[in-house]
C-alpha cells in the first residue's frame, strides 16, 4: 500500500477508505509503537472524538485495537483536538487518538495520534506504526492482560481549567458570536468563554452527526460576519470541525484570519517579554503583509513549508513561543503542544479585553497584500521544479516587484498540480504576473 499516513494524521472516507477494521490495526499498532509497559504498570490511551456520526463507529473500533493490545482507554468522549493532546500529557498517557477530519465534510473521517506528552507524531514515529500494520505482527495479550475501557466523565472540566490558567484575562464586557461548526467545540467552546466572563452567543452549537462543518465554522464565515453585526458584538470566533484553528471577524463583520490573529498576538507577547527571541514562525503561505509588520515591530518572521506539523518542529526546534498558519492553527507551545482554537480566541479576545482597543484597531497593525492563486494542472511536477524556462520566469518576476510582493511556486502533495501564488501592492499587477507565469508552467 502507499504512505498511510498524510500531513495531519490518516483521513479519508468513512467505511470506504478508512474502514472500521483498518482503525482497529491502526490502534492496535501504534499501541507496539508508542505503549511501552514495564510489566507493572498497564498503558494508557486517552481517547476522542469530534461528533460526526462515523466517529461512533470508529471509535469502537479503535478502543478494540487498543484494548486487544493491551492498554487500558481512557475514553473522553466528544472534544476537541487539543483536549486530547493537553489530556494525553496530563493523565501521564502513553498515547492519544483523535478521530476527527477536522474541517473535512461530514462523510470524512481521520485518526490523528499523539505520543505521551500529547506531541504529533515524527515521520519515524508513523512509519514504525505503519511498518507494523503491513507485518500483522501485533501482540495480543490474553486473560487479565488484556486492556480495560472505561468513560472519563470530567474530562472536559479538566481541559476547561487548563484553558482558564492558560488565559486568565477577564473578558467581562465583551459579547462574542461563536461559530462551532456543529463539531466539537459546540459544548465546550462557549463554555470556555462565558467562564471568563464573556456573554455568548452561539450559533452551529447543535451537532446531530451529520451537520458538522456544513456550511458553517471556519471554512463558511457569512453565517458568522451576519450574526455578529445583527448581535452588535465585539467579535466573532470561529471554530473548525475539531476546534484546533480560529479565524475571527470583527464589529463590522471584516474577516480577521490566521495571519492578522498571529500579528495581534506577537506584539502582545513582544510586549509582556513572552515572545522568545522575538520571533514568530509562520508557513510560506503567509500573506507577504505579515513580514512587512513584524518586520516593523522587530519581530523575526521564520518560515516553514505548508503543514502545522512543520511549524510545531520549527517551534521546538528554538524553544519559540509563538507560531501558526493564516488557516488559523494557531499554537502557543508553553500551554499547547498543537493548535487550540480555543486557547487562541481566549488570548485575542483577551487583547481585545484588556487594551480597550477593537479588534478592528489590533488587527489593523496588518495590511494584507493582493493575493493571487492559480492552479496549473501539469503531467509531472519535478519536470517543472527543474525548467530553466520556469525559474528564469520567477527571477524575472521577483525582479519586477522588488521588496513589494513574492512569488510562490508550490507543487501539490496530492495532485499533479503546482500553485503559483503572487503578491503585490496592486491587486491587476498581482494577476497578470500570476497569469504569466502559469503560461510558464503549463507549456512545460
Amino acid at each position: 500500500m502507499g504512505r498511510l499516513f498524510g500531513t495531519d494524521g490518516v483521513r479519508g472516507l468513512a467505511n470506504e477508505t478508512l474502514t472500521a477494521e483498518l482503525a482497529l490495526r491502526i490502534a492496535g499498532a501504534a499501541a507496539q509503537v508508542l505503549a511501552e509497559s514495564d510489566g507493572q504498570v498497564r498503558p494508557t490511551a486517552v481517547l476522542g472524538r469530534d461528533p460526526r456520526a462515523s466517529g461512533e463507529m470508529l471509535s469502537a473500533a479503535v478502543t478494540a485495537g487498543l484494548t486487544a493490545a493491551g492498554v487500558d482507554v481512557l475514553d473522553i468522549g466528544v472534544v476537541p483536538t487539543p483536549a486530547v493532546a493537553y489530556l494525553t500529557d496530563a493523565y501521564a498517557a502513553n498515547l492519544g487518538v483523535m478521530i476527527s477530519a477536522s474541517h473535512n465534510p461530514m462523510p470524512d473521517n481521520g485518526i490523528k495520534i499523539f505520543a505521551a506528552g500529547g506531541h504529533k507524531l515524527d515521520d519515524d514515529a508513523e512509519d514504525r506504526i505503519e511498518a507494523v500494520i503491513e507485518s500483522a505482527a501485533v501482540r495480543r495479550p490474553t486473560g487479565e492482560h488484556i486492556g480495560r475501557a472505561r468513560f472519563v466523565a470530567d474530562a472536559g472540566a479538566k481541559y476547561l481549567e487548563h484553558l482558564a490558567v492558560a488565559s486568565p484575562q477577564s473578558l467581562a464586557g465583551i459579547k462574542v458570536v461563536v461559530d462551532c461548526a456543529n463539531g466539537a467545540a459546540s459544548t465546550l467552546g462557549p463554555a470556555a468563554y462565558r467562564a471568563a466572563g464573556a456573554e455568548v452567543i452561539a450559533i452551529n452549537a447543535d451537532p446531530n452527526g451529520l451537520n458538522i462543518n456544513e456550511d458553517c465554522g471556519s471554512t463558511h464565515m457569512s453565517d458568522l460576519q451576519k450574526a455578529v453585526v445583527a448581535h452588535g458584538a465585539h467579535a466573532g470566533i470561529a471554530h473548525d470541525g475539531d476546534a484546533d484553528r480560529c479565524l475571527a471577524v470583527d464589529a463590522t463583520g471584516t474577516l480577521v484570519d490566521g495571519d492578522a490573529i498571529m500579528a495581534v498576538l506577537a506584539l502582545a507577547m513582544k510586549e509582556s517579554g513572552e515572545l522568545t527571541d522575538d520571533t514568530l514562525v509562520a508557513t510560506v503561505m503567509s500573506n507577504l503583509g505579515l513580514h512587512i509588520a513584524m518586520r516593523a515591530a522587530g519581530i523575526e518572521l521564520r518560515t516553514t513549508a505548508v503543514g502545522d506539523r512543520y511549524v510545531l518542529e520549527e517551534l521546538r526546534s528554538g524553544a519559540f513561543a509563538l507560531g501558526g498558519e493564516q488557516s488559523g492553527h494557531v499554537v502557543l507551545p508553553r500551554f499547547s503542544t498543537t493548535g487550540d482554537g480555543l486557547l487562541t480566541a481566549l488570548r485575542l479576545l483577551g487583547q481585545v479585553a484588556s487594551t480597550g482597543k477593537t479588534l478592528a484597531e489590533l488587527a489593523g497593525v496588518l495590511t494584507v497584500l493582493p493575493q493571487v492563486l492559480v492552479n496549473v494542472r501539469v503531467s509531472d511536477k519535478a519536470a517543472v521544479a527543474a525548467a530553466p524556462t520556469v525559474a528564469d520566469a520567477v527571477a524575472e518576476a521577483e525582479r519586477e516587484l522588488g521588496e513589494n510582493g513574492r512569488v510562490l511556486l508550490r507543487p501539490s502533495g496530492t495532485e499533479e498540480l503546482v500553485r503559483v501564488m503572487v503578491e503585490a501592492a496592486d491587486l491587476g499587477h498581482a494577476q497578470r504576473l500570476a497569469d504569466r507565469l502559469a503560461e510558464h508552467v503549463g507549456a512545460i
